[in-house]
């Protein structure tokens, strides 16, 4: 690690709230946006851009409701763009909307691409200059911190360097008391934002110098690190990288890129564990899921298969490992397959029972049934809540939450409103049984939600639980119809992902397989008379 930036501060700008909100899919109602702000105070975050207040009614309620929270870290920002053309900006909507939003801070965009200027907003340059610094002024005037915002700054500064920088002057001379350098077709390269935002350091050594950067080439984070490396102090990004697009910078990794690696402070470093939990936090609200292979939080961030890595990383972490784990709160996974060699399948043995020893008759026994599960069709490198469970019952460690006594799963046509499936479950937990019918959208989905409510009733924590993604392979395509099929599914309840695997020649049982290991994963460490005696 590089000492010479350390104890420098780097401000974290989240706008998962704002630009995140734009992505395809993601939608956050007002409590949605209130968890998100609370997770990412909790790590540390300095300023979260909450929407932009002059949009929609439900905005305004939120930033009313925003405004009690009790929080410890963060600065709320509402956004919005300059004043309109030829009008003043107290008669402007929009800045009347940020001021009533009532934040201590403001991001305001403008124009710094002449083209833009031209083409989009139809005004000359120099109105363009006064919208800038007018609307600066206004909402300093006000009390705000202002955060200029320079929309389409680096092709603006490709295309005509001196209005790019003469727009930054107008934001200046406003009283912005940060210049954010947005590349906002995300189309540069590193070199590039390291030689621009260089130029502009050195011709505002009084005013704060931000980046927001855009993925559309896969460069944000790098644009971002090389953005600081050239005197940027603030990062703007979004905490997962959602985005218009192909996304934002992606902070879960910008983070620890900084202050992990290059000595920068960007949260306390108290909060540092936090940043895998927040992840999830924030995936399960916006109700999608970490990329497995997302550096740093994802699930496979720290996974090894083959059984030279994994034997390497047993005696010395740092041979396949570039941090600790467990500072940014994720965790070592060994992947069970047939490349995995007994010293790891025995290190994820004693996750349930520590003191089994190597050359152990119930070692044994788990490997061969491991073996002989791979043999018909079973993987377990992806599904770790499976392969637990077959620890467990290979040990005698495991009570089973509930029997099937029986299932029907029938499909609708037509159907109406994605419901194309109605299924009915019973089954019996002690002496009580349950019946539960529910509509998804195909079987799977309507055998999953009718167990889950028959359960709920004995086991409420299962309320929390949703299947995030559903993966099925066929075995052996040149057997058509009658092809085994493996069934990989993910699951979550908000705070822990779990995955768990179920093979069969039908597709429905294999699914059924799958969906019981994920509940009883889940279920592993409840007390079950306790659970009957709530249901009762």
């Amino acid at each position: 690690m590089e000492t010479n930036h350390q104890q420098k501060k780097v401000e974290i700008f989240d706008s998962t709230l704002r630009d995140g909100a734009q992505a395809e899919g993601i939608a956050f109602s007002v409590e949605d946006k209130l968890r998100i702000i609370e997770a990412l105070d909790q790590i540390g975050v300095d300023y979260i851009e909450a929407g932009n207040p002059g949009s929609n009614p439900k905005d305004m309620e939120f930033f009313a409701r925003a405004a009690a929270m009790d929080l410890q870290h963060a600065r709320l920002v509402a956004f919005g763009s300059t004043r309109h053309k030829n009008i003043k900006p107290e008669e402007d909507k929009n800045l009347a909307a940020i001021l009533s939003a009532g934040t201590k801070a403001a991001a305001i965009f403008g124009k710094c691409w002449d083209l833009h200027v031209l083409q989009i907003l139809g005004t000359t340059l120099e109105e363009n200059l006064r919208m800038i610094e007018e609307s600066c002024a206004f909402l300093q005037a006000a009390g705000r911190e202002v955060i200029f915002d320079a929309e389409h700054f680096f092709d603006g500064y490709k295309h005509n360097p001196s209005y790019a920088m003469e727009a930054l002057g107008a934001a200046v001379q406003g009283g912005a008391a940060c210049l954010a350098l947005c590349d906002t077709n995300g189309g540069c390269f590193p070199h590039e934002i390291s030689e621009i935002v260089k130029v502009v350091c050195e011709t505002f050594p009084g005013v704060r110098v931000g980046i927001h950067c855009h993925n559309d080439i896969g460069c944000a984070v790098a644009d971002s690190v090389a953005a600081v490396l050239a005197g940027a102090v603030q990062v703007q990004g979004t905490y997962l990288g959602f985005g218009e697009r192909c996304g934002n910078a992606n902070l879960s990794t910008l983070i620890p890129d900084l202050q992990l690696k290059l000595g920068y402070t960007c949260i306390p470093e108290e909060n540092m564990h936090m940043l895998t939990s927040a992840a999830l936090r924030v995936a399960e609200i916006a109700n999608t899921s970490v990329k497995r292979n997302e550096p740093y939080v994802g699930r496979s961030a720290f996974a090894h298969k083959a059984g030279m890595h994994a034997d390497g990383v047993l005696k010395c972490s740092q041979s396949f490992e570039h941090i600790n784990p467990e500072v940014v709160g994720n965790e070592r996974r060994f992947l069970m397959s047939e490349m995995t060699g007994r010293t790891a399948v025995l290190r994820k043995i004693h996750r349930v029972a520590p003191n089994l020893r190597r050359d152990a008759p119930e070692t044994f026994a788990i490997i061969n049934e491991l073996k002989r599960l791979e043999q018909v069709g079973y993987q377990f490198e992806g599904a770790d809540g499976s392969f637990e469970l077959l620890v467990r019952r290979q040990l005698g460690l495991f009570k089973s939450s509930f029997h099937l006594v029986s299932y029907k799963v029938l499909d609708e046509l037509p159907y109406d409103e994605s419901h194309s499936a109605t299924a009915t479950i019973k089954v019996r937990v002690g002496d009580r049984l349950q019946i539960s019918a529910a509509e998804g959208d195909g079987p799977v989905n309507a055998l999953d939600t009718a167990l889950r409510e028959a359960l709920c009733v004995f086991y409420p924590c299962l309320h929390k639980v949703r299947l995030i993604d559903y993966k099925v392979r066929v075995m052996e395509p040149k057997d058509a119809t009658a092809a085994t099929v493996r069934v990989l599914i993910t699951s979550t309840d908000g705070d822990e992902v779990w995955s768990t695997v179920g093979v069969s020649s039908d597709v429905i049982e294999a699914s059924w397989f799958a969906l019981v290991d994920s509940i009883e994963y889940r279920l592993r460490n409840e007390s079950h008379p306790d659970a009957l005696e709530a249901a009762q």
